[in-house]
């Protein structure tokens, strides 16, 4: 072999190479992938930014119909003899002595039962009705249904139903 052509074949790499590093083409798809999967993770997130205060004005709503329900339940089912007949209205919703009483009561911003208004929730309305109801054995001359409707500062309604009977 002559030195001129050992020395071509020296530098020529060997077709078995491995070879090292990116090609642009390879770049250009991985950004492209990437930038794809971020919008996506972004545009979830974004979503659920936007979602996120809805749970909480429900949640308040339930605990403000809850605790209605609550103190509307543990009265008595019928007006007992000289109880309380006088309009429902938030100022004298502490003389409230039976479930019939708060039929039809309602408040423009949440106050508690003395009438003094609760800090934040002054946007919340809450509406009540009492109607005679059958259920289970109960006929409808001794049951009564209490539904509770609040709405959030948003519009949104939440409303809870109880049944309260007149034992004997």
């Amino acid at each position: 072999m002559s030195n001129e052509r050992a020395s071509l074949i020296r530098r020529q790499p060997p077709a078995c190479a491995k070879q090292s590093g990116v090609s642009l083409v390879e770049l250009i798809l991985f950004i492209v992938i990437v930038g794809i999967a971020v919008a996506a993770v972004l545009q979830i997130y974004g979503v659920t930014a936007r979602a996120n205060a809805d749970p909480l004005l429900r949640r308040q709503s339930l605990a403000i119909a809850q605790a209605l329900m609550e103190e509307i339940s543990y009265k008595a089912a019928s007006n007992p003899p000289g109880g309380f007949t006088g309009p429902c209205t938030p100022a004298n919703r502490w003389l409230f002595d039976d479930v019939v009483d708060y039929s039809g009561f309602s408040l423009a911003g949440i106050a508690d039962l003395t009438n003094v208004p609760i800090s934040g929730l002054e946007n919340y309305q809450l509406n009540v009705a009492v109607v005679s109801a059958a259920f289970g054995p109960v006929p409808i001359s001794a049951g009564l249904r209490i539904t509770v409707t609040v709405t959030d500062p948003v519009g949104e309604s939440t409303v809870l139903e109880g049944y309260r009977a007149s034992y004997p």
